[in-house]
């Protein structure tokens, strides 16, 4: 095991990184990063997917010497990272649900004998009774906390059960905290820093600006999205790609689609562990030049010659979007992100929002039956007279902000009386999250900029890269664009003279003030005004005004310097978007009917394989259902109680009553029951099976 080392000199880190790691020199950054951390500093790091994270930690690891702590919330990117630093000859371990008892217990014994130089754990260990204080027992030289956004509320991915965190960190110190992240906003990283109690932490916060992607967005209905896809592809500079897809029945026909024309497949969380890591090893390996793929695919996956990234669907978020966007173009060569999107996409996102944070009221509704004495969750379900999906969802939420307490049994006491605004608060974020990603899909402004400018690196923001679609349109492979006509030539002068007489003004009111009839569309103008700004005749800008607590987004017009000397004898060449994707120009645009989409890209009942699930048709007072469902309960109880957290935090009684019906036989059927996700099936798929085969 490496020896406890002083701080390295610049000329020593160069050293070990080509001794341990073997790589000749650092990637930008690297380099001060580790020496802050070698020095006890505490860090937070905020750099996207692909630019050398990980190294940023390990590598003071091994000059700190000692064991390092990593907390991961992600278990196959937790395995990853163990093999790739067992491959290098370093003692490695981890601890997750995935792993026997026996082999974790090996594990706390080599780690109590100070044979390891990395640990990796999942935070859900740290609930579990004596672990922490195990922990505790001997020092750690460095405790890393991995995927860092998911300990804040204000985070796309944010998680309850790692925002405890912050409380088991003072019983490890005076070992040094780096946090990691590829994806965190201004207030994300304060939140991070405040919630882990760091020390006047040294932030880096870099490499946003990915030079060699080129992002396209264009305006497709979702009837012309697939085959617009199909046809991007065709050309083989454009491949290998990776195609994000909103759901799994999307992904499977989509893939089935392709391997007509390419090597293709799908990969999501539907499939079993065997197929996934095969699809995946294929795709690494050139086996297979296209994937397609819900948000399941891409952590810890390190392919460098990806060319194209296209979106099917409008991403959650920005910070989803961009995460996903950089798996393209590693290797520094050109490269492309697309992404499709439409009005449709809005009301697919309000469903899911709408389900996923239920009105104030109906918490609310369940907080005043709350008492000070325990009341058992069904009984409380029956008072509330409330379906019971939205009433476990509006509990948990209650929950989760404080408003209720419950035991591991599901008996709920009354919480604070403060949990209304820290709610509000949070589903308000995660609307904005969602409107900023449609905003940015229909803004006028370089792509690129626009996103660096959303993590907080304003100063690099204001340059544009000069090959995404708002930068270079003659590029691009699926938007159209064309010449002005005569009539939006007019509009432009009125544009230009209004913004003459009254300096910048918000699009909006300029709209309303130039068009009060409606001579031309909203959108038409909008259009209008991205031909301006690509002519370098107007500047765009987002701004935003507080209304009864919301950040209420707007966008201004101001003329520049070149447009301020425009008349109508000056030239312009006007650059507009067509209503058409370029690879479609026989297929005339369609009005959109779209429904929302369902709740599961399988539906209920059906495994991703294919295979019928049969429902069992059993009264519900059977017997051997009975049997099935109180031997569920009492597993979920007891693995409530070893975490230290309510049953539904295993899962929910919608999932139980599933598993009873559909009495899945592997994980991977088991991800056709609603409500149980990936996280499930891998966590608790092996128990679950071996309950219900017992009980057939």
């Amino acid at each position: 095991m490496t020896a406890v080392q002083p701080p390295a000199s610049p000329l020593d880190l160069t050293v070990l990184l080509h001794h341990s790691f073997g790589f000749d020199r650092f990637l930008p950054n690297q380099e001060t990063v580790c020496q802050a951390v070698i020095e006890g500093r505490d860090v937070l790091l905020v750099m996207p997917t692909g630019s050398g994270k990980s190294l940023c930690y390990q590598l003071p690891a091994v000059a700190r010497g000692g064991t390092t702590l990593v907390i991961s919330p992600l278990i196959a990117l937790m395995e990853d990272q163990v093999a790739k630093l067992k491959s290098l000859g370093f003692v490695v371990e981890c601890i997750h649900s995935g792993r026997r008892r026996m082999e974790s217990r090996d594990v706390c014994r080599d780690y109590l004998a100070g044979k390891l130089q990395f640990l990796f754990i999942a935070p859900e260990r740290l609930r579990v009774a004596g672990f922490p204080e195990m922990l505790g027992k001997r020092p750690v030289s460095l405790i890393v906390v991995d995927e860092a956004h998911c300990i804040s509320q204000w985070g796309h991915d944010f998680r309850p059960d790692y925002r405890r965190l912050g409380q088991h960190v003072p019983s490890l110190r005076p070992a040094p905290v780096i946090a990691l992240t590829a994806t965190a906003t201004q207030p994300v990283q304060d939140d991070i820093v405040e919630q882990l109690g760091l020390a006047t932490p040294a932030r880096f916060i870099h490499g946003f600006r990915r030079s060699n992607i080129a992002i396209e967005v264009v305006e497709v209905s979702p009837s012309e999205r697939s085959p617009l896809t199909r046809e991007l592809l065709s050309d083989a500079e454009r491949r290998p790609a990776i195609v994000y897809t909103p759901t799994r029945k999307q992904a499977e026909s989509l893939a089935n689609e392709l391997c007509a024309y390419h090597k293709a497949a799908a990969y999501h969380a539907g499939l079993d562990a065997d197929r996934r890591k095969e699809v995946q090893e294929e795709f690494l390996a050139g086996k297979l030049q296209i994937i397609v793929a819900t948000i399941a695919f891409g952590m810890g996956i390190d392919k460098a010659d990806v060319r194209t990234v296209i979106h099917t669907a409008l991403p959650g978020s920005i910070e989803a979007y961009y995460q996903e966007i950089g798996r393209a173009g590693r290797d520094g060569k050109p490269s492309r992100a697309l992404l499709m999107h439409s009005y449709a996409d809005r009301y697919t996102h309000d469903f899911f929002f709408e389900r996923d944070y239920p009105d104030v009221a109906i918490l609310q509704s369940i907080y005043a039956l709350l008492e000070v004495q325990p009341q058992e969750k069904r009984d409380l379900q029956k008072q509330a007279l409330m379906d019971p999906e939205i009433f476990d969802k509006a509990l948990e939420k209650l929950w989760t902000h404080g408003g209720a307490v419950v035991d591991y049994a599901e008996n709920v006491t009354r919480g604070h009386d403060d949990w209304r605004q820290p709610y509000l608060a949070q589903a308000e974020h995660k609307r904005q999250q969602i409107e900023r990603m449609i905003r940015y899909a229909e803004s006028n402004q370089c792509r690129m900029a626009n996103v660096v400018r959303h993590f907080g690196d304003v100063a690099d923001g204001e340059k544009p890269c000069g090959i995404c679609d708002y930068c270079a349109p003659q590029t691009c492979t699926a938007q159209r664009f064309r010449s002005a006509t005569e009539a939006e030539h007019a509009a432009l002068l009125r544009t230009v003279a209004e913004l003459h007489a009254g300096g910048a003004k918000s699009t909006g009111r300029l709209y309303s003030e130039l068009f009060p009839r409606k001579e031309m569309s909203r959108d038409d103008f909008e259009n209008l005004l991205g031909g301006m700004a690509r002519a370098g005749i107007v500047s765009l800008a987002d701004a935003t005004f507080e209304k009864d607590g919301r950040q209420i987004p707007y966008r201004t017009a101001r003329l520049t310097p070149a447009g301020s000397k425009l008349d109508a004898r000056t030239p312009v060449n006007l650059v507009m978007k067509d209503q058409e994707p370029a690879s479609t120009p026989h297929r005339r645009k369609r009005r959109e009917k779209q429904g929302i989409l369902g709740k599961s890209g399988t539906p209920p009942g059906i495994s991703p394989s294919g295979r019928q699930i049969k429902r069992t048709n059993r009264p519900p007072d059977s017997r051997p259902d009975a049997d099935v469902e109180e031997a569920l309960r009492a597993w979920r109880l007891a693995e409530a109680r070893r975490l230290g957290v309510p049953a539904f935090r295993i899962f929910t009684d919608r999932a139980l009553t599933g598993l009873v019906e559909l009495r899945p036989r592997t994980s991977s059927e088991m991800l056709s029951v609603p409500g149980i996700g990936l996280r499930i099936a891998e966590k608790y798929g092996s128990e679950i099976c071996r309950i219900l085969l017992k009980k057939q």
